[in-house]
């Protein structure tokens, strides 16, 4: 039995005890969802279509059926996950405020973000160190829209001796390699971090994480929100 699938919801028939049908009723946020913690959590290859169908509760056809193959339903998970983060820094950009203080905010958000979104930052994290197809559309999609409205203003910075002068694309790591040991959960605690708290306690680890990156990439704390 096939039952037709729509953008709001998706229905399938899974094989349950017996062979017998078992309707699962799953909708769109659910089921990427559960792919965005798959994918974090086992990488890509890992990620085989008999586990995501497990993880779904689905038959092993789903993916292909609603997505077409494992590769646009990567790019699913990966769309609207980084869509709702593009939206939250660029909400949080302002063109009038002076260079260091506009680079300050956006590397305190970029680690607010980064900490309240783990299995974002493991992604990247696990594509960043191979040549890929998914890498390109990472940085396609959400790293070069992120670091093309940060770049200009870490050169005018740097212009201005602001800021050291070094090669640019290690700034780019300087901000954003911190930020990925965030999702470090298991040796942070080994390292003596509490287990995790409450959402202001994760806030106030971003932001002290930021505060040691910034200054030393301000040195001096240039930036007034210090």
């Amino acid at each position: 039995m096939r039952v037709r699938l729509t953008a709001a919801a998706c229905q399938e028939v899974a094989s349950g005890d017996g062979g017998r049908g078992v309707t699962v009723a799953l909708n769109d946020a659910t089921v990427l969802r559960r792919g965005l913690d798959a994918f974090a959590e086992l990488g890509y290859d890992a990620t085989t279509m008999r586990e995501l169908a497990r993880r779904l509760g689905v038959s092993h056809n789903f993916v292909n059926d609603r997505y077409g193959s494992k590769a646009q339903f990567w790019r699913a998970v990966v769309d609207s996950a980084l869509g709702d983060l593009l939206v939250q820094i660029e909400a949080a950009t302002d063109p009038q405020a002076d260079d260091a203080d506009a680079l300050a905010n956006a590397v305190r958000h970029f680690h607010r973000i980064a900490a309240r979104n783990p299995q974002v930052n493991r992604i990247i994290a696990d594509e960043s160190v191979r040549d890929s197809g998914r890498l390109d559309y990472l940085h396609e999609q959400f790293i070069s829209k992120f670091w093309d409205g940060i770049a200009p203003i870490v050169q005018r910075l740097m212009d201005d001796g602001r800021m050291p002068e070094v090669p640019i694309d290690l700034v780019f790591f300087a901000i954003s390699g911190p930020a990925l040991t965030l999702t470090h959960d298991q040796l942070a605690r080994r390292l003596g971090r509490p287990a995790a708290g409450t959402p202001q306690d994760t806030d106030q680890m971003a932001d002290q994480l930021a505060q040691l990156v910034l200054d030393g990439l301000l040195p001096g704390g240039r930036a007034s929100g210090r």
